[in-house]
């Protein structure tokens, strides 16, 4: 599992000029399964994905599809962990 940080790297313009898409992107990441959740940092400087992938280069491939990396205006720092400690309603979500 995975934890992208996106970080806006131009003005909030930019960032809502390619917001639609972006969204349209991470619903259809979430409907697949692979997004489990996403959404804005506060202050509004970038976002939050968990994702379920067991590729970092899947990840990757999947990131470089993200409207806001083609357009350019945010960095991607990605973290790996595995989930030792789970809700009940993400049980699904744990590796052995």
């Amino acid at each position: 599992m995975y934890i992208v940080s996106v970080i806006y790297k131009t003005g909030l313009d930019k960032v809502d000029n390619c917001l639609k898409e972006h969204i349209d992107y991470l619903q259809k990441y979430t409907d697949l399964g692979i997004f489990i959740l996403a959404g804005r940092k506060v202050p509004r400087s970038g976002g939050i994905i968990l994702v379920n992938t067991d590729s970092r280069e899947s990840l990757d491939t999947i990131i470089s599809e993200d409207p806001f990396s083609i357009n350019d205006v945010a960095n991607f720092e990605v973290v790996e962990f595995i989930p030792s400690i789970i809700s009940k309603e993400l049980e699904h979500l744990k590796k052995d």
